[in-house]
């Protein structure tokens, strides 16, 4: 690139006038203004590195299928759930810590927290079955089926932790999450079974506001999204958009509410909320939880107006013309959004320029 200094010189040396030096200036503006990058994703994730990561993904399947049919042949359920953990483990010391390759490593997360869950809740059951008893007499608790999920939840738990400090995959967080979620949920089944049973949609509600105020608190700590802090955050809110969109519309449709046009008007005007806090959040995850419930709202409401034969198509066509209309102006929608909010929050929030736009 010509530099300023060097066309001044042009200038002072008359290989070029100051009319053409304008000229040229003028122009290269212009060429940097067309040249301008499309704007990018707003929720830039980091899944696949290459094609290779596909290729080992593919890879780390095949061979994890095969050790833990092998395993479980030779040695039982538990060896294989061991050995399951461990081999991922090991893995991820390659494809995580040396490589860095995306797809594989949150793979191997899956595969090892799985294993470990697996593991822990057969040796509980099938290994140490007379040992249980004190130690759950000692605790407090019940021995019964939820007692056990919750501290092999509690034991999962723990050891992602470790992975989670060895390999610093953002998907741990979640993944642990969920775990410490199921811990305090069987728990609750455990000490009052009645009470948790009669209000488990409030539970699962509350645990799922839980983990995107902790969600939340990854994304107003990287406004930007360029850290390691954002995937953590999408991760989080994954897990918590289902915890949340099931509990407040399943009661509509679990309880048979749906015959009625008003029930299914008001599942889709709860969907409609939930996505104007996923685009003044920014976040997709809440929406793609609830496309289901306002698809068979939509339904419902196409055959009680008589348009039987086409509820199916109908339905379709209104989601995917309101995911295509969303995506297409959720700059827009946001900016509107943002404005509506008071400046000093509007500006805490994940790409705060929107709201100046």
């Amino acid at each position: 690139m010509i530099t300023d200094a060097v066309l001044e010189q042009g200038i002072v040396r008359g290989i070029v006038t100051n009319e053409q030096v304008t000229s040229l200036r003028s122009l290269a503006r212009d060429m940097a203004a067309a040249a301008a990058p499309e704007p990018e994703d707003d929720e830039k994730l980091r899944f696949v590195t290459g094609f290779s990561d596909i290729f080992v993904t593919l890879g780390l399947g095949l061979f994890l299928g095969a050790l833990g049919y092998f395993v479980k042949e030779a040695s039982g359920l538990a060896a294989m759930w061991l050995g399951l953990a461990v081999s991922a483990w090991l893995l991820a010391e390659f494809f995580t810590r040396h490589r860095r390759m995306a797809l594989p490593s949150i793979v191997l997360l899956v595969v090892f927290a799985v294993s470990v869950f697996g593991a822990a809740n057969h040796l509980l059951i099938q290994q140490t079955a007379e040992y249980i008893p004190a130690l759950f007499r000692f605790l407090g608790l019940p021995k019964d089926r939820p007692a056990m999920i919750a501290l092999t939840a509690l034991i999962t738990c723990s050891v992602v932790a470790v992975h989670y400090i060895r390999f610093r995959i953002p998907i741990t967080i979640a993944a642990g999450t969920a775990a410490l979620a199921g811990t305090m949920l069987a728990l609750l089944m455990a000490v009052a079974p009645d009470f948790a049973k009669a209000q488990i949609r409030t539970i699962i509600f509350i645990l799922g506001i839980a983990v995107f105020a902790l969600a939340m608190r990854f994304d107003l700590s990287d406004p930007e999204r360029v850290t390691r802090r954002n995937d953590i955050a999408f991760w989080l809110h994954l897990l918590a958009a289902p915890l949340i969109v099931h509990p407040v519309i399943s009661q509509f449709v679990g309880d048979q509410l749906l015959s009625q046009i008003w029930t299914a008007v008001a599942v889709l005007a709860i969907f409609v909320l939930l996505g104007a806090v996923a685009v003044i959040i920014d976040r997709r995850a809440i929406l793609v939880s609830g496309l289901a419930y306002a698809g068979y709202a939509f339904a419902s409401i196409i055959r009680q107006i008589g348009l039987e034969d086409q509820t199916a198509p109908a339905t379709l066509l209104a989601l995917g013309a309101f995911v295509l209309l969303l995506s297409a102006g959720w700059r827009p929608v946001r900016t509107a959004l943002l404005r509506l909010l008071p400046a000093h929050l509007a500006q805490r929030l994940p790409h705060p320029i929107l709201s100046a736009s």
